[in-house]
């Protein structure tokens, strides 16, 4: 950031409303915070700081639902991931990240406009092996994109699991993506004093929009819950498009 009287409120502004939105649906908290944080820090500042915090938000949250958590759940998903996201980032050595995008984008708010506009349809039951296929299917996603729990949000949805139980699982999925992704952003020693010293800046925000979310998350019903999730679902693949717009 260059300028700091408005650049730093901003800033803050960002981290705060998108550590509220993630505790309150349990994600979208790059989808918020980065919309605001790409016009005033680099690239890799945005991406090194959206793991970082993620991290904490996520986290919290897990840990506040951790009686809640199956690993017997979760195991698929993550081995999934663990195999996907190498191949999302191989994807963008040799695709065009507009085009990525786009396709991406597109099938996001197609499904989120179907699904919020559908009457009920039966959940659907699956097993380990097609959780494992979401969850190396998300993997590819966050690879290529940085939407770490996006598919496998979706797919909580169509299995017409209980908030406490989606949560439960695609927020542990996207904690293990980012831990992932820090690996990979840590062992090429891509983090500088600027960042570290914005991540610390920023942690009051987080922590206050963290707090506050997961409090109001406490009052939602299943049926508002799964709105809010479609919405954001929705959002985040008009951001994809957006940003395939201007590029």
């Amino acid at each position: 950031m260059d300028g700091f009287p408005l650049e730093l409120p901003l800033f803050l502004l960002a981290t705060f409303a998108g550590a509220l939105v993630a505790g309150l649906s349990g994600f979208a908290f790059a989808l918020i915070a980065a919309a605001i944080w790409l016009y005033i820090l680099t690239p890799l500042q945005t991406v090194t700081l959206i793991i970082a915090f993620g991290l904490i938000v996520q986290g919290a949250s897990v840990w506040k639902l951790r009686r809640a958590l199956d690993w017997r759940l979760l195991w698929p998903f993550i081995a999934g991931a663990a195999l996907g996201i190498p191949l999302g980032v191989s994807i963008l050595t040799f695709a065009d990240p507009a085009y990525v995008r786009a396709g991406v984008g597109a099938f996001l708010v197609l499904y989120s406009l179907y699904a919020l506009f559908r009457p009920a349809m039966k959940p659907i039951e699956a097993g380990a092996a097609a959780d494992a296929g979401v969850g190396f299917l998300n993997g590819v996603l966050g690879g290529m994109t940085g939407f770490a729990g996006i598919l496998v949000t979706i797919w909580c949805g169509l299995r017409g699991w209980p908030k406490e139980r989606q949560r439960a699982v695609f927020q542990p999925v996207a904690v293990a993506i980012f831990v992932m992704s820090a690996f990979w952003i840590g062992a090429k020693g891509a983090v500088t004093a600027d960042t570290i010293k914005l991540f610390f800046i920023g942690l009051p925000a987080l922590l206050a929009g963290t707090w506050l979310g997961l409090k109001l998350f406490g009052r939602l019903d299943e049926a508002t819950f799964r709105k809010i999730v479609l919405v954001l679902v929705l959002a985040s693949g008009a951001v994809l498009l957006a940003q395939t717009a201007v590029s």
